[in-house]
């Protein structure tokens, strides 16, 4: 294997590990929840979520899962105070 692409591929492994270096901006996926599957989105500082619950409440089970799976990664903005007093969790460290 190429000694270049030997180095690139542990600096990969270091990266991977250091998830503070990731801070997600904007990103869209679809979620498979227990009835249906959803459109979420996070842009602009703002979580979006096709399911009734969101529509309402403007927060939702699929949007607190990504808060947890992605915590590290996420910028302090989308963890709104109804986050922490809903789902009882706190926003990621600084």
């Amino acid at each position: 294997m190429d000694s270049s692409l030997i180095g690139k591929i542990e600096k990969a492994k270091r990266y991977a590990q250091e998830r503070d270096r990731i801070s997600f901006v904007d990103f869209t996926l679809r979620f498979q929840g227990e009835h249906d599957s959803y459109i979420l989105s996070y842009k602009d500082r703002q979580w979006q979520c096709q399911c009734n619950f969101f529509v309402h409440r403007g927060i939702c089970s699929h949007t607190m899962a990504l808060q947890r799976i992605l915590a590290e990664m996420l910028p302090k903005e989308a963890f709104g105070a109804r986050y922490g007093e809903e789902a009882g969790a706190t926003a990621p460290r600084s």
